[in-house]
């Protein structure tokens, strides 16, 4: 009975060991830290307890599922990742693990440096003139990068509009001005936000400079009319 309870007592053993979720402090040094998601959006790792915990796209606590040392499974992401160092540049990244085998990882997600902001958090935090440097890079590199869709800055811009918070509404507003000068929409968008601000003027500027992009906006039109008449 000894030696059975003894083998069993090891299995156990050997078994929790295995699928333990707790993590080493060298590796909870090593991954803790942001990494870049996308050229504006980011995924966070932590550790509590010594079990890696995730924040990403506004869900906290999510707690991937420990399947060895460096792999873990993210449910959210449908996704097994690891942590490794890419050997050209030497810099930490979170790797998807390829779902087929002889292909290599793909070192997308790269870690951020110690304080290391992207575009919409200087946005957040109103440092509003590097926001607008950090946008307008992003468009440099690629104009095709979805961080800058003239839409979901828009909605970014109506939701803050919503809020009444009318500083980071406008200058929302402006950074797509800055991205797509051309487009009467974002005009728009700025004298929606100027004239729910009270600023009667700028609102006009800016419902005409759509006008001069689209000399059909009816809509632009009527608010003008009305804008100018509460003036006189």
């Amino acid at each position: 009975m000894k030696i059975k309870y003894f083998i069993f007592l090891l299995s156990f053993i050997i078994i929790y060991s295995c699928n333990s979720t707790s993590n080493d402090l060298e590796f909870i040094k090593k991954t803790t830290g942001r990494y870049l998601y996308n050229s504006d959006e980011i995924v966070e790792v932590y550790f509590k307890d010594s079990e890696l915990f995730m924040i990403w796209r506004g869900a906290k606590n999510i707690k991937p599922l420990k399947i060895n040392n460096n792999t873990f499974y993210v449910k959210e992401m449908n996704e097994k990742i690891q942590f490794l160092t890419n050997p050209k540049d030497q810099k930490d990244y979170m790797v998807l693990v390829p779902k087929e085998k002889n292909i290599n990882h793909s070192y997308n997600y790269k870690k951020l440096e110690t304080g290391e902001k992207i575009p919409s958090e200087y946005l957040n935090n109103k440092d509003y003139e590097v926001a607008l440097k950090g946008y307008l890079a992003l468009k440099e590199k690629d104009s095709m990068d979805t961080s800058i869709n003239e839409e979901n800055l828009n909605s970014m811009g109506y939701k803050a509009l919503r809020d009444k918070n009318f500083e980071k509404a406008i200058n929302t507003f402006k950074i797509n001005v800055a991205l797509y000068p051309e487009s009467p929409n974002v005009y728009d968008s700025l004298g929606d936000a100027f004239r729910k601000k009270g600023d009667t003027i700028q609102a006009i500027i800016n419902y005409k400079k759509s006008l001069e992009f689209d000399s059909g906006n009816a809509r632009a039109k009527r608010i003008i009319n009305k804008l100018e008449k509460n003036n006189e």
